[in-house]
């Protein structure tokens, strides 16, 4: 991945790089940091001795902020170190579960609410005094209540406007579940980020003997929600695309729904194919499993689970158990929510990280440049196919 040429710095940055990732995001922030560390500090260039470079060159852009509690619960947040005039980058994790707080003598688990209160914590204590505040929210927070049905809480509009009403200029979050939900907040930034090229990287160089073409290979949605995302791959590589859609019985109802009648497929011959099974988030993990066996029992070849939020609300038993009877072979997810140990250490998971491509988007941003060419990795796919089948001619 490309990072800014020496002639890209005569664009002057926005202002001084700030980086404040919070608690729940402090290992991913901490990677970002070394890759931004590293990309200035190679630079060389005669403009980098004007004053408008102030600070361009550091060994931490890391700002010092506390997030602490009383008794009670509640909290407050404090800022260690000047931001006047400072171009800041708050990243966020509202799915990290493996955080505490005391209260009343009590140990609370962090929930999603939780974190998106102290990150507008943070942005009250910068107290307006930065040039600018962007947020990192790799999950978007209350995504999946993005549309109003009936008497109910448009719960991710309403958080969109509250940061912008505090003064967060860009919101930048990856694989939004509905990225129509920007209409909330239609004269601020807002960019939803695909991991599809990391996605391919990490399982090609992964993975040996994989054949990247029509007749060996395949792009599977589980439902209609992910179909954009097959097809956008399914098109850059050049293969067929399939989806499966829930048959729902109308006539009765469970739990205040209609339950599954049957998994309908829609899509070409599968048979000795290895493919992809792509989806926006893996929450309990029973739907990506069926799937993955139903294909499997079409004569699917190997399967690679890719998600770009692995959550696993419900374990990894199953998955252990799945991949123990050949439902699938590998399971990608991206490293922006929190990783358990003991998912790391599975066999058959690949982790993709993301720290290098967040970098680039906050070194672009800092320079005020477009990121169009960020968000759109189609050459870069092609380039990574191309290298890895060059390999079996």
């Amino acid at each position: 991945m490309a990072q800014l040429s020496t002639k890209d710095l005569t664009t002057l940055p926005v202002g001084r790089l700030g980086l404040i990732p919070l608690e729940s995001c402090q290992s991913l922030g901490s990677k970002v940091n070394d890759w931004l560390v590293k990309w200035r500090q190679e630079r060389n260039h005669q403009e980098l001795n004007s004053f408008a470079f102030e600070g361009y060159q550091r060994d931490s852009y890391i700002l010092g902020v506390q997030t602490p509690r009383f008794g009670s619960g509640e909290g407050k947040s404090v800022i260690t170190e000047s931001v006047r005039g400072d171009d800041i980058y708050l990243m966020v994790d509202v799915c990290n579960y493996s955080m505490t707080y005391r209260i009343s003598g009590f140990t609370n688990l962090m929930s999603p609410d939780d974190h998106f209160q102290d990150l507008k914590r943070v942005i009250g204590a910068i107290g307006g005094k930065a040039r600018r505040v962007n947020v990192i929210m790799p999950y978007l927070y209350e995504s999946r209540q993005n549309k109003r049905v009936g008497r109910e809480s448009l719960d991710c509009a309403t958080a969109l406007q509250e940061l912008t009403g505090m003064g967060v200029e860009n919101i930048i979050t990856f694989d939004a579940h509905d990225a129509r939900v920007q209409n909330a907040t239609p004269l601020h930034g807002f960019e939803t980020v695909q991991p599809s090229y990391q996605f391919i990287k990490a399982l090609l160089r992964n993975e040996e003997g994989l054949r990247i073409d029509n007749e060996h290979f395949a792009i599977i949605s589980p439902d209609e929600g992910s179909m954009n995302r097959a097809i956008y791959l399914a098109n850059i590589l050049g293969v067929d695309m399939g989806m499966y859609y829930k048959r729902l019985d109308y006539s009765r109802r469970v739990n205040g729904r209609h339950p599954i009648a049957a998994y309908e497929f829609l899509g070409p011959k599968l048979e000795g194919k290895d493919m992809i099974l792509i989806d926006d988030m893996i929450s309990s993990g029973d739907t990506v499993l069926k799937i993955a066996s139903l294909l499997k029992k079409r004569g699917a070849g190997r399967i690679y689970i890719c998600s770009t939020f692995g959550l696993f609300t419900d374990g990894l038993d199953k998955f252990d158990e799945g991949f123990k009877n050949g439902v699938f072979d590998k399971l990608l997810t991206t490293n922006l929510v929190y990783q358990t140990p003991e998912l790391l250490e599975k066999s058959y998971y690949i982790t993709c990280d993301m720290s290098k491509y967040i970098a680039l988007i906050i070194d672009t941003l800092n320079h005020d440049m477009s990121v169009s060419h960020l968000l759109n990795p189609v050459d870069r796919i092609k380039r990574c196919v191309s290298n890895y089948m060059d390999q079996y001619k």
